[in-house]
């Protein structure tokens, strides 16, 4: 998908699910690497993420374009835009967009376990077990195979 097709897209979702025209500018943004997106606050553009695309496909990006058209439109509105705000999570939820980005991890070579509460833990670098325990939870961990 070309910048241009992802322009076009965002137009048509922002017409269907918002009933408001998107009037700036949307782009592929190669350098994002910890999110699916950003709404600008001074410019009001918005920038994706294209591993997102061609990692999980059109109907989770699709998901992650309606999430950064609610910043948007409740920013241009006056309205709470940020992620704790309630009218934030209400127009999320009747939109159908995505709260959270999914997994951007790519280089994952190590998986742990707490043996207390079950959680898996990824990590591209090796953890220290004896040091180190889960995040939630305090418990110890153990190596799994990838």
């Amino acid at each position: 998908m070309t910048n241009s097709e992802l322009q076009q897209l965002v137009e048509k979702i922002s017409l269907e699910s918002f009933g408001k025209p998107f009037q700036h500018e949307a782009y592929f943004n190669g350098r994002l690497k910890t999110t699916g997106g950003r709404y600008h606050l001074k410019d009001h553009h918005l920038d994706f993420n294209p591993y997102l695309l061609t990692e999980y496909g059109s109907e989770t990006f699709i998901k992650i374009i309606k999430h950064e058209l609610c910043h948007y439109h409740l920013h241009l509105a006056g309205k709470g835009y940020q992620h704790r705000d309630p009218e934030f999570k209400a127009l999320l939820a009747a939109t159908g967009g995505l709260r959270y980005a999914p997994s951007m991890m790519k280089n994952v070579k190590h998986q742990y376990q707490c043996q207390q509460c079950g959680a898996v833990i990824k990590r591209t670098r090796r953890l220290n077990v004896k040091r180190y325990g889960c995040g939630k939870c305090r418990g110890l961990l153990k190596e799994i195979a990838n």
